[in-house]
């Protein structure tokens, strides 16, 4: 993984964090949750998914696995 997908990963989990986004009932987009450009590099977001770091609502949202 390219320094800049790491960077961008590590940004989408500190807004998460930050807004709170812990489980389903408080799940966020990446747009509520501040991602600035929450379409940039959707790969990573797939793959963080995939990998067990984000959970993905059936509406879009997001949250982290604690």
């Amino acid at each position: 993984m390219t320094p800049m997908l790491i960077l961008r990963r590590a940004y989408i989990i500190r807004r998460l964090k930050k807004c709170g986004a812990v489980s389903e009932e408080t799940a966020k987009t990446l747009a509520e949750a501040g991602v600035v450009n929450p379409g940039f590099f959707p790969k990573v977001t797939e793959m963080m998914v995939r990998q067990g770091h984000l959970l993905k609502t059936a509406d879009g949202k997001y949250y982290l696995v604690q």
